[in-house]
């Protein structure tokens, strides 16, 4: 195939950036052009890949603005917004999941005209979207679109699925229908207003109550032994992922003074947003010291402020997907790639859930059995403690789990994207 220019937007965060690494990585090494228009407080930070950067601004930078880490608004918005967390996820539906939707369609509304003009200057043959808002301007450039979705796949909605945002079981629909009409209530007025300015730009209509067009080709990441096709077969331009984990991430060696120690080996990470709540952070890290175990801790962009126990190891950033091969179990907030990077590798969860899909995945992942879910600001020493010796004593998981993570690593699923990325491209042509 002939070379292809790709260009990729992501989310501000670590997930959906790092998830369009993995695959863009694949393309570039294929011979492909590979362009993030990502937010700018990613500068400098994906050239090191191979990558060319074109990126945007979703707010008016602050006049004393300096450098910012990568993601930084959502780190902050995170950190102000925790409290919501404590509330039943009906509730945060208006005061926190409706905040989150203002604040992304604000972005988009700004970076159109920048991002028009990117695509003026970039001329991609192919448009790669990893988020959860529409960007119109990649719907009208005339090429091949791509919706990737990092997320729970209850994202794409069902009746016969739970709603998203829920963390409500599969088995019990009594409180469903209570949900999506506080939902409905809550958001129909932000989605009207946001369709008709879509409509605005050129862009098609959005299907109703959703904030994002479908694409030519979509794609999203989760492997089957979780999904919830059968309840909710999806259409013919949708492909599953059976897992989408990035190769770029550095080689890690064990600190030797820690490797030598006794004790299950545990890898405890709350994301990069999740761990900006610092007081769960501590609590967490509290509990844990009272058990016989060794942990690999992820601290996150506020570590200074997060001092960690004797049996105890970490850093700010961590090569996940070096580490989570190596260790016993993971506790983790539930965030998607974490989630499927857990199963990808055969590994059992303690997951916390904090935001967003996050409930829906630990839910996910407690019902299936392979693995716990806990309330990140309600569990008890105990039923931490309990959890991690259930989870670690359970051959029979921990064998099944081996073998699903085998089958999931052979649907090499960042090759999979990569080809159907170029044959959308090749199929398709150009269409400007």
């Amino acid at each position: 195939m002939s070379q292809l220019t790709v260009l990729f937007m992501p989310e501000s965060a670590y997930g959906p950036t790092n998830n369009c690494i993995g695959i863009g990585d694949v393309l570039r090494r294929r011979g492909h052009r590979v362009v993030f228009a990502a937010e700018a407080s990613w500068r400098g930070k994906l050239t090191g890949f191979g990558f060319e950067e074109d990126l945007v601004d979703l707010a008016p930078p602050a006049e004393d603005a300096g450098e910012q880490d990568a993601g930084q608004f959502w780190k902050d918005f995170i950190r102000d917004t925790a409290p919501e967390f404590r509330k039943p996820t009906i509730e945060q539906l208006e005061t926190w999941v409706k905040p989150v939707w203002v604040e992304l369609i604000n972005g988009a509304k700004y970076c159109q005209p920048r991002l028009l003009e990117i695509i003026d200057r970039v001329r991609p043959d192919i448009i790669v979207e990893d988020n959860v808002i529409a960007f119109p301007a990649l719907n009208t450039a005339g090429v091949p679109f791509v919706r990737i979705v990092s997320c729970n796949p209850l994202e794409m909605k069902g009746q016969d699925i739970a709603p998203v945002f829920s963390g409500y079981p599969a088995a019990d629909p009594s409180g469903w229908a209570a949900f999506r009409a506080e939902y409905d209530r809550v958001h129909r007025p932000v989605w009207e207003e946001f369709d008709a300015w879509v409509r605005e730009q050129g862009a098609p209509g959005l299907p109703d109550l959703e904030f994002i067009h479908d694409g030519d080709l979509n794609l999203y990441v989760y492997p089957q032994i979780a999904d919830y096709t059968d309840m909710r077969p999806l259409g013919p331009t949708w492909q599953r992922l059976e897992s989408s984990v990035r190769e770029t991430d550095e080689r890690f060696t064990m600190p030797e003074e820690f490797a030598g120690r006794e004790g299950s080996l545990i890898y405890f990470s709350l994301g990069s947003l999740g761990s900006a709540d610092v007081e769960l952070m501590r609590r967490v890290i509290d509990s844990l010291a009272k058990t016989p175990h060794r942990y690999i801790v992820s601290k996150g962009p506020l570590h200074a402020e997060i001092e960690l126990a004797d049996n105890m190891w970490g850093a700010e950033f961590l090569p996940q997907t070096k580490i989570i091969p190596l260790v016993d179990l993971v506790i983790t907030h539930g965030g998607n790639n974490t989630t499927t990077e857990a199963l990808h590798f055969g590994k059992p969860m303690v997951v916390l859930p904090l935001f967003w899909d996050q409930y829906d995945n630990a839910q996910r992942v407690h019902e299936l059995g392979l693995g716990v879910r806990l309330d990140p600001y309600r569990f008890t020493d105990e039923q931490l403690h309990a959890a991690i010796e259930r989870l670690l004593a359970d051959d029979d998981l921990r064998g099944r789990l081996a073998a699903h993570g085998s089958a999931i690593r052979a649907g090499d699923g960042l090759r999979q994207a990569a080809d159907a990325i170029e044959q959308l491209a090749g199929t398709a042509g150009t269409r400007r």
